[in-house]
């Protein structure tokens, strides 16, 4: 595999579309000019992640993660820049052109990609086995058909067969030319201890088990024999791409489902899932015989808040489905729960029921959690009080689970209808329950804080002797030091005294610099090739100026440079991009394109104004505002797109520094709402602009002004009290004061002429 050249990087750029791109994996829905769903990357509880078709970006306000479609798929899938580009690449049809990696570049591949070829090779070699020899059609293809799996859902699920020889599969994998590392990191193999290599999966059938984004992570095999001696199902050990807790069989085959449903039926596993999604019930999911875990929940939160947990009517099924609904609880999810009818268990009822019935049948008989719970619970306890007390409290721990107060409410309310109780008690009981279980996280989250501060603490530089206790070590006594006699004094260290000299200095540094050359940046990042001003030369010739270059000649002229590294990046990068000849290339191609639509928007409006009117005046005068209204609606885009240009490439940038910083400045949550635009023109930022940025300028050099006056004072200290260095020190501090005064009179001034 090569490397990706920029023309095509900047293709798949360009074609990648933010809202169909986190559309694959996130529920989003409109709200104002963004869209909003639950944030992928942390446990999002209610909608924080925001996406905006304008700007072809993505952030969460909760956990900052975000950026541009190509950020997204690195961020979601694990993926490098270049994998990320070939996924939106195979999205958009796109063809990813690459060139021949040197041996250095093919040392530095992710070790990552290599495991999914390995596992994307053996599904193919599976599927392969399964169809085309006959073992594969005689063993694998007869027991998928005698559990009534037809064609379709063979190919759908990609369901294979492994040979029954010892090493079949791994001789074929290293006849192809993959590593013997990569098929035992994978799983696909083992090695015993003398080095001999045996293929894990031979002779069953292969289930394969796919990430969201449609790639095989793992793969479970049943075996077909009836030894007692061989485990019935294996599966994939944990590796660098799969994490058996952080998986549900099926789900890449089920979200488009799930999401048009609105709900999401969770079994056990995965005949469960194909025989279900044969019946025409394709919204259902697996744990794949595992017990449901946090990250599990999460994961399906961000498709559905509504699940149905269907399990065998036997204990271990009900055992399973309490153990799922506290889980599911804690997250805020709406949970029922169906139990099937005795001796069914969802593949063996959706094989004997049409998909009519079987939706029926789900329909009449799913239960509330709280109804479910308390017949189960009080369905042994008859009258005896100490058995039905219990059962009462489990329900009452159950419901103190719910994060929301109005949905715990109404879960109480009817659970003292159910039990014959007085609401009251049980209010109490849940408040109690539900306030030791805040407290209990809170003393986790405590708990992890400390862990992670003596983690740290283990590698730093050792901390005072006199800090603040941690929440989970008792205080240590420290008495008054006005009552203690005075140390005995230590020859000081110069090189630390220097090294805490500088550290204070950088602190200080940072908190006046950093936020006026941020503020600068985002106008830079924003709008950096948008043309707001004018600038006439000694001729009087007056062209054009964008903001980028504004910036530029203004700091130049005054010999300022960015002192923070990062942002100082970012500017380089902003500036390479605005001045790439490519742009202008692109320019023109989007002038062209509003053109045309400009033209087209004209054609029909005439026509329309024509086919309508009567009165030549009345026709001249309509088609005088058509012209109007379209000129500027073609002049909007074209500033739309200076503006979005050079913003929208940083957040695709290589660089992750580059990329991060450029997504931060130009996220935004919030938009005017419509109502004040309704009756009156409110000025956006962009028209303000030809105030904005010299203002932001202006800010930065007396930020660099109040920084140098800092350092003037610090000066005064290291004198040593000479009579002419102390003279110089103050000249120069009143210096550097006028020069604020001045600063401070055109802050408030328009420096620049607006465009006409």
């Amino acid at each position: 595999m090569g490397k990706i050249n920029s023309a095509t990087v900047q293709r798949v750029l360009d074609a990648a579309n933010i809202v169909d791109v986190v559309s694959d994996f996130v529920v989003l829905k409109r709200r104002g000019a963004n869209l909003v769903g639950l944030c992928p990357f942390h446990n999002d509880r209610s909608p924080s992640f925001y996406v905006s078709k304008a700007k072809n970006l993505c952030k969460c306000f909760a956990c900052g993660e975000g950026g541009s479609p190509v950020n997204f798929v690195m961020k979601h899938e694990q993926m490098t820049f270049h994998e990320a580009i070939r996924y939106l690449g195979k999205k958009y049809n796109i063809e990813v052109e690459e060139r021949e990696m040197t041996e250095e570049e093919r040392r530095a591949e992710t070790r990552r990609e290599s495991l999914m070829a390995v596992n994307e090779f053996a599904m193919k070699y599976f599927e392969k086995y399964l169809t085309d020899s006959d073992e594969g059609r005689d063993v694998g293809g007869s027991y998928f058909r005698y559990r009534g799996l037809s064609e379709a859902t063979i190919k759908q699920f990609h369901l294979g067969f492994a040979p029954e020889g010892k090493d079949t599969f791994y001789r074929e994998a290293v006849r192809r030319g993959y590593s013997d590392d990569y098929l035992v990191a994978t799983g696909l193999v083992s090695r015993t201890d003398d080095g001999r290599v045996y293929d894990r999966f031979r002779g069953r059938v292969i289930y394969p088990i796919f990430s969201l984004s449609g790639k095989p992570v793992a793969f479970g095999g049943r075996t077909l024999k009836k030894e007692k001696t061989l485990a019935k199902y294996v599966n994939s050990p944990e590796s660098e791409i799969y994490s058996k807790r952080r998986e549900l069989y099926g789900l890449f085959q089920a979200k488009g489902a799930i999401v048009k449903a609105e709900k999401v039926y969770l079994v056990e596993g995965y005949m469960d899932v194909l025989s279900m999604a044969q019946a025409g019930i394709c919204n259902v999911v697996a744990s794949s015989g595992t017990a449901l875990t946090i990250e599990q929940v999460r994961l399906i939160h961000r498709f559905t808040k509504r699940v149905t947990l269907i399990y065998d009517s036997d204990a271990a099924g009900i055992k399973a489905s309490i153990r799922g609904i506290d889980l599911l609880l804690r997250e805020g999810l709406d949970i029922k729960v169906l139990l099937l009818p005795e001796g069914e268990d969802p593949d063996s009822f959706a094989q004997s029921h049409p998909s009519s019935e079987v939706e029926a049948y789900i329909a009449a008989n799913e239960q509330d959690f709280v109804t479910f719970i308390a017949n189960l619970r009080l369905r042994d306890a008859r009258n005896d009080p100490a058995t039905r007390a219990d059962a009462i409290t489990h329900i009452v721990r159950t419901i103190a689970l719910i994060p929301d107060e109005i949905r715990r409410s109404v879960y109480i309310q009817e659970c003292a209808r159910l039990l014959g109780q007085d609401e009251g008690v049980l209010r109490r009981a849940v408040g109690r329950y539900f306030n030791e279980y805040a407290q209990a996280e809170r003393e986790e989250r405590q708990r992890q804080a400390a862990a992670a501060e003596r983690q740290a603490g283990a590698t730093a530089t050792p901390a005072p002797a006199q800090q603040p206790p941690r929440g989970d070590e008792p205080p240590e006594f420290i008495p008054d030091e006005a009552f203690l006699p005075d140390p005995p004094s230590a020859p000081a260290d110069p090189a630390k005294e220097a090294e805490a000299q500088a550290e204070a200095a950088r602190q200080l540094h940072a908190r006046t610099m950093r936020p006026a050359e941020t503020e600068l940046m985002r106008f830079v990042v924003r709008y950096a090739n948008y043309l707001f001003a004018t600038w006439a030369d000694e001729d009087n010739n007056v062209y054009p100026l964008s903001v980028i270059d504004y910036v530029s000649e203004d700091l130049a002229a005054d010999d300022v440079t960015l002192s923070n590294p990062d942002l100082a990046l970012l500017f380089e990068a902003a500036r390479e991009v605005a001045s790439d000849p490519s742009y202008a290339e692109h320019l023109q191609a989007e002038t062209e394109r509003l053109q045309a639509e400009r033209d087209e928007s004209i054609r029909r409006g005439i026509e329309a104004i024509r086919a309508e009117a009567t009165d030549i005046g009345q026709i001249k005068s309509r088609e005088m505002k058509l012209t109007e209204e379209a000129d500027a609606a073609m002049q909007r885009g074209i500033d739309d797109f200076q503006t979005n240009y050079v913003g929208r490439q940083l957040c695709s940038a290589v660089d992750d520094t580059v990329r991060h910083l450029a997504t931060e400045l130009l996220a935004e949550r919030y938009q005017l709402s419509k109502v004040h635009t309704k009756y009156a023109a409110i000025p956006t930022e962009r028209d303000l602009l030809r105030e904005l940025v010299p203002r932001a300028l202006l800010a930065l050099k007396d930020a660099i002004i109040k920084e140098e006056l800092r350092k003037t004072t610090d000066e005064m200290k290291q004198c040593g009290g000479d009579p002419d260095k102390v003279r110089a020190i103050f000249a120069r501090i009143s210096e550097l004061q006028n020069q604020r005064r001045e600063l401070g009179k055109l802050l408030g001034d328009r420096v620049v002429a607006p465009m006409r």
